[in-house]
């Protein structure tokens, strides 16, 4: 039996190569817990899906390549078969790049609920 190993980032179509340890928080409707009394109920809540990847940035690539503060499909596509479109995502923060560890680059976005599609 497979089991989840290696995620590909495809962002507005181009496929970003990233590090081992790439993750998916699925986001929709969440279940928020509210006491009264004696008793316990739920109140709904919509969160965010959020999706952080790390890339290198290699010898003649523009950073500004990687960031873009405007909307964009967001593919996260996993060798088990699903794949996770957000058709709404958006980069979050300016990434920092880092030196001496291959110019690491963490990359996060946000977005609405995803569409699984399964291979």
């Amino acid at each position: 039996m497979q089991t989840l190993g290696i995620v590909d980032i495809v962002w507005r179509g181009r496929n970003i190569p990233v590090e081992k340890g790439a993750k998916i928080k699925v986001g929709g409707i969440k279940n928020n817990v509210v006491t009264y009394g004696r008793k316990a109920a739920r109140a709904q809540e919509f969160e965010a899906t959020e999706v952080t990847a790390t890339t290198n940035l290699e010898r003649g690539q523009r950073y500004g390549n990687l960031w873009d503060p405007g909307e964009g499909e967001l593919q996260v596509v996993c060798d088990t078969g699903q794949t996770f479109v957000l058709a709404d995502a958006f980069l979050t923060d300016h990434p920092d790049v880092t030196g001496g560890e291959g110019g690491k680059i963490e990359l996060k976005w946000a977005g609405s609920a995803p569409e699984e599609v399964l291979a």
